[in-house]
């Protein structure tokens, strides 16, 4: 395994986690990784060319910074879609964009029609789940999954990029 191919499974890695549980993606871990991919470049040891990774991160910048300029997205997504590029070529994007966004829109079909389908829901079972809500333990890691969001909602679309990053990554696609 590369040393590309094994930054960019711990890179997805850590925004899905991040992205799942906080809705943040953070700027150090991106930053971190733009500069490993700079020294692979120097050392040489980096399969994509340097003008494969600038392009690549020029078009993952262009491609979704026009959902963030209208409100539909996060900065966040949109830098770590560039650092994707940057990190793995031009080539990877079109592949992991296509699955981060069939993940993000099925996550976005559940969270429209849940509120329809929870209205038929046996009563049996909607008791069930009454008493189980308040259990202790389930509360405690709803309040604490609330307060790591601090307000911020949406679907996880970086956590998406991730999870497809890591799949594309793992399947052996481009260049890694």
């Amino acid at each position: 395994m590369t040393l590309i191919a094994l930054t960019a499974l711990l890179l997805g890695l850590q925004v899905a986690i991040s992205d799942l549980t906080a809705r943040r993606v953070s700027n150090r871990a991106l930053l971190a990784v733009l500069g490993m991919a700079v020294f692979a470049q120097a050392v040489g040891g980096a399969t994509p060319s340097v003008a494969d990774c600038l392009l690549g991160g020029v078009i993952g910048l262009a491609v979704l910074l026009p959902f963030h300029l209208i409100g539909w997205m996060g900065a966040g997504d949109v830098k770590l879609f560039s650092t994707i590029g940057f990190l793995l070529g031009a080539k990877a994007l079109l592949p992991i964009w296509v699955c981060a966004s069939l993940a993000a829109g099925g996550h976005a079909l559940l969270v429209v029609t849940w509120p329809l389908a929870v209205r038929y829901v046996p009563a049996s079972l909607h008791k069930a789940n009454v008493a189980y809500q308040g259990n202790g333990w389930l509360q405690d890691w709803q309040l604490n999954l609330r307060a790591a969001r601090q307000g911020r909602a949406g679907i996880p679309y970086a956590a998406y990029l991730g999870i497809a990053m890591i799949g594309y990554v793992l399947h052996g696609g481009g260049y890694v």
